[in-house]
């Protein structure tokens, strides 16, 4: 299947921004979004996403995304973490957050077991090379961890981590495991043993019906995609190849070139409207989160040339790649 690129922030995340005393118009100035961004439904790409949880972590220190996952009420949780807490024990759980994380985010969590414990990987499909902000990943690991020690009324002492992040205070005291800080890669392991603990809600008829409702919710989700999302998709996937074309694209698709253009159409949109959107949102993307040359990002985008990036960029923003890098690290710098 291919998932869209696009997030629908989930009220208890607002609501936890809002516990915290952040401003929500505050947040989204900083992170440089639309303020529609706030609105009910609302859906983001991964890298505004990720520009939001840099934005919390900018405003509310490096330790915001322990203070805003704590926060979070049970009970404005997305569906699939509800279910969760009525599984039959903690890896039945976490496996059911797993398969339906499809349903809010392009995100996957990566289980690999071992002979004593489980290795959980954070996997965002659109991250490309840029690393998911911190904030992010100890939310992620908190809402885990939270839900083992509520579902089995246990602490859970029996687990590790490798972090990216720098050293924390606040991580450590929250998780009282091993952590490995500055690892190459994001990673929660949890004893098997633990995972086999029995969840104390466990509820067969609950967690059926809640199947029903989620399995209906990703089938619909599954076939409703639209050909403009699967586009999207692939012109991200395949832009540093070179340059992508309508022919390559539509075929990857198992449809003509004519029908793509006609369903792009009645989508409101063109085949060369959505590249040069992805482009524009990749350039942004490159050259506030690398430090990539110019000619290397020229590349990426799929141009055969520095000269046809700047032209298109100068359309896009009017000034220069190399001077919107320097107006926005002088910002961040303030």
């Amino acid at each position: 299947m291919i998932t869209p690129d696009r997030i629908k922030l989930p009220r208890a995340f607002w609501l936890g921004v809002d516990q915290l005393n952040i401003s929500r118009s505050l947040l989204i100035k900083q992170a440089e979004l639309p303020l529609t961004v706030g609105l009910e439904q609302t859906k983001v790409t991964t890298a505004q996403f990720f520009a939001l949880w840099s934005a919390l972590e900018q405003l509310n220190g490096p330790n915001v995304g322990i203070e805003l996952a704590s926060t979070m009420d049970s009970k404005v949780l997305p569906p699939s973490f509800l279910v969760a807490y009525h599984a039959k024990n903690f890896l039945d759980a976490v496996q059911r957050v797993v398969r339906y994380k499809s349903l809010c985010a392009p995100e996957e969590l990566i289980l690999e077991a071992g002979d004593k414990y489980t290795k959980i990987v954070p996997h965002w499909q659109f991250a490309g090379s840029h690393h998911t902000p911190s904030a992010l990943t100890d939310a992620t690991f908190v809402s885990i961890i939270a839900l083992g020690r509520t579902g089995t009324e246990n602490s859970i002492p029996n687990v590790k981590l490798e972090l990216r992040r720098a050293k924390s205070q606040a991580v450590a005291d929250y998780f009282q495991c091993p952590i490995k800080w500055n690892a190459e890669q994001d990673s929660l392991y949890i004893s098997n043993n633990m995972l086999n603990l029995p969840f104390n809600q466990f509820n067969t008829e609950l967690t059926a019906i809640l199947d029903s409702a989620l399995d209906a919710q990703l089938n619909q989700q599954q076939t409703s995609a639209s050909m403009s999302d699967k586009v999207r998709w692939l012109l991200r996937r395949s832009l540093t190849a070179g340059r992508p074309e309508l022919k390559s694209i539509a075929r990857e698709l198992a449809v003509s070139e004519r029908t793509l253009q006609r369903q792009l159409t009645s989508e409101g949109g063109s085949f060369q409207m959505i590249l040069s959107d992805i482009r524009h949102e990749l350039a942004l993307e490159y050259l506030r989160e690398t430090e990539n040359d110019l000619s290397e990002i020229a590349y990426m985008l799929g141009y055969g040339d520095q000269a046809s990036f700047f032209r298109a960029f100068q359309a896009w923003e009017n000034i220069t790649p190399s001077k919107w890098r320097e107006k926005h690290r002088l910002k961040n710098n303030v």
